[in-house]
């Protein structure tokens, strides 16, 4: 059993409030944009980690993989 788009794009936006995210995927393979003043100061390591957070239970379930993460700050999400 998959997990949808908008339910990821919740369980993101619970742990992330202040973030933008975007998600497409087809039930197997997942992309999701996430722009948060949050990532400020972080690597890209720390804040997947604290995507990959947010999502812990599904992916340990089995319902969410194949998962590409594009995150980024306002800055440099207004500079793409």
């Amino acid at each position: 059993m998959s997990i949808t788009n908008d339910e990821v794009q919740a369980l993101i936006q619970t742990n992330l409030p202040d973030a933008t995210v975007i998600v497409t995927g087809d039930g197997y393979k997942y992309e999701a944009r996430i722009i948060s003043a949050s990532f400020n100061g972080l690597n890209k390591v720390k804040r997947h980690q604290r995507v990959y957070a947010a999502l812990s239970e599904v992916i340990t379930s089995g319902q969410l993989h194949a998962l590409t993460l594009y995150t980024e700050t306002p800055a440099e999400a207004a500079q793409s």
